[in-house]
């Protein structure tokens, strides 16, 4: 009977110690997806004081500063108008879309950084007019060239962005010389953007979010360097891939996806955005504050969202 008894307390004792196991689970779940959502509100809460702030718009199609792109190579002009444009993303949401046909029936499609079509034809197209590429993705570019030189169509313009100091023609800078290099012998029409206009793009953020970017320790995203260039020289635009700004705080933004397509095993795209947005440590970009943006510019250019639609 002693031994039964004994048996019995020590079953309750550990049923007593599942069940605080179970419900200390459930807290700190509680707790972590509260304390994302809290993160998430924040995000928005912040982008909505600042842009109620912000000192006024620009009207792109009348910047005065659409010339400052400096040829690599030559004294060529950055000359390139499109009536229509397919901007494709790097996001995983283009994935079995099937829009790639689509994609390469567009005047024009613009890609960024060293994003590949190569085994990806199918929901991204083939064709490339035009190349954003950040600073940091330079290195990555130059070991892709011979992909990207064997498939290009026609008179491709590459245009790269990054600090003066390295990517500026009179600075003679390390990443313009290596892009020099890389491009003696290339079909590629390729630019960098000059110093001056670099300053314009960072005024433009300032005056559209209320921002500034040095002070609130923000990147600009190659996307945002791209979206103003698109909108330059595209009549019109349709995005693929882009998430609208308030995915990440919906149900379905919980669902893990690669922030690039081309890397499955990648960073998940909503983490990223969250991470960088609420960070107020070192620089980063703030993806959420520029799509705030993108919304606003595309009932005043013409610009489309696909993939999803917004």
């Amino acid at each position: 009977m002693g031994v039964k008894h004994g048996e019995k307390e020590r079953q309750g004792r550990q049923s007593h110690g599942m069940v605080i196991l179970a419900a200390a689970f459930i807290l700190t779940s509680l707790l972590i997806f509260c304390g994302s959502n809290n993160v998430i509100e924040e995000v928005y809460s912040n982008f909505h004081v600042a842009i109620n702030n912000a000192p006024g718009t620009t009207n792109l199609k009348k910047w005065p500063w659409k010339g400052g792109y400096v040829p690599v190579h030559g004294n060529k002009n950055m000359s390139l108008h499109c009536h229509h444009c397919a901007l494709v993303t790097s996001s995983s949401h283009v994935l079995g879309t099937g829009a790639g046909a689509e994609i390469d029936r567009t005047q024009c499609v613009i890609r960024m950084n060293d994003a590949p079509t190569l085994g990806f034809e199918a929901d991204v197209g083939n064709r490339t007019s035009l190349r954003v590429i950040a600073h940091s993705s330079v290195l990555r570019v130059a070991r892709k060239m011979p992909e990207f030189l064997h498939r290009a169509v026609g008179n491709p313009v590459v245009i790269f962005w990054g600090p003066p100091n390295k990517m500026g023609k009179e600075a003679n800078g390390s990443l313009f010389r290596l892009i020099q290099r890389v491009m003696a012998y290339s079909k590629l029409s390729c630019f960098t953007i000059a110093a001056s206009k670099m300053r314009r793009f960072d005024n433009l953020f300032h005056t559209e979010t209320g921002l500034d970017r040095q002070k609130s320790h923000s990147w600009l995203s190659t996307g945002w360097f791209t979206m103003v260039i698109a909108i330059e020289i595209c009549d019109s635009i349709t995005v693929y891939g882009m998430v609208p700004p308030n995915h990440c705080g919906q149900p379905k933004g919980a669902q893990k996806v690669p922030y690039h397509y081309y890397k499955p095993r990648g960073p998940d795209e909503c983490v990223t955005y969250t991470q960088h947005e609420s960070s107020r440590r070192g620089n980063h970009h703030r993806f959420i504050t520029e799509k705030q943006v993108f919304a606003r510019w595309a009932k005043q250019y013409n610009v489309t969202f696909v993939h999803p639609s917004w």
